[in-house]
């Protein structure tokens, strides 16, 4: 198990170095960069640009996981839509981000992304599923070429009407039924579900490539009421090898703060 942080807490800072270093420093082994804070779209970031971010990683000790928040700031993209034109661009917009991500040094795309992805009327959810079926497999050409693998993530109900629990978005991963398409699950999101956190853990531990730190108040682990003693026992008992990543939505602490504190509280169920 590896611990990760993902970006987007750092956008004020504009240093990519900086931003590396204490990640680093502070006791991280990977960031997860969130595509907006570099810009709307991928495809406007030059190869040099991308040599330096993965550059940068090597040179502080860090892992590049990957990628989140896919499709926040773009514009016309929906994996669910009834139009078939949008649908299709969508499709070619995750190959861009597959190569991007590998570019950068990535291997994971969490695929939240709950406007991009919510039922469009007059579609029916077994149509968007369909249609969602369709558009996660036609960029799976891509991902399998840069090995980089989608991860879907459940959302609440208040954020999204489409994989709003862990069971509908394992039915969508065995209907793509593609290696380089999985799951994730995140400990805010995980609050609507009737099962608990560790149980959910336990039953889709086939399916899960990655996993977010956070608490419903939208901070940090460690910063709510969560208890993520039973998450960590549920994940070291399904033998989890991939990355653990906070994710807050409440910047107001500072990022220091944020990923410190996050740290030294999941580390503390963690055995050295």
């Amino acid at each position: 198990m590896k611990f990760g942080i993902c970006s987007e807490i750092f956008k004020d800072w504009g240093d990519v170095d900086r931003t590396m270093a204490f990640v680093r420093e502070t006791g991280y082994d990977g960031i997860e960069i969130a595509p907006f804070t570099l810009s709307q779209y991928v495809t406007d970031i030059p190869a040099a640009e991308r040599r330096r971010i993965a550059a940068s990683a090597e040179t502080n000790g860090v892992e590049v996981i990957g990628l989140h928040w896919l499709l926040s700031g773009t514009e016309g993209m929906h994996v669910t839509h009834p139009d078939a034109e949008v649908r299709n661009r969508t499709a070619a917009y995750l190959a861009d981000l597959a190569r991007f991500c590998r570019d950068v040094g990535g291997s994971v795309m969490v695929f939240g992304s709950p406007q991009q992805r919510n039922l469009v009327a007059p579609l029916t959810y077994e149509q968007a599923f369909e249609n969602a079926v369709e558009t996660f497999r036609r960029a799976m050409p891509a991902c399998e070429a840069c090995d980089v693998t989608i991860c879907m993530e459940p959302l609440s109900t208040a954020e999204t009407d489409f994989c709003y629990t862990a069971a509908q978005t394992r039915d969508l991963v065995q209907a793509v039924d593609e290696p380089h398409f999985r799951m994730m699950l995140d400990t805010k999101a995980m609050t609507t579900e009737q099962a608990d956190r560790p149980a959910l853990i336990r039953e889709f531990a086939p399916y899960l490539r990655h996993y977010h730190a956070n608490d419903p108040n939208l901070n940090g682990p460690g910063w709510g009421d969560v208890d993520f003693g039973p998450i960590f026992e549920a994940l070291r008992d399904i033998d989890y090898p991939h990355y653990v990543s906070v994710e807050v939505f409440a910047f107001d602490p500072g990022p220091e703060a944020i990923a410190q504190r996050s740290l030294a509280y999941m580390r503390g169920f963690v055995p050295a």
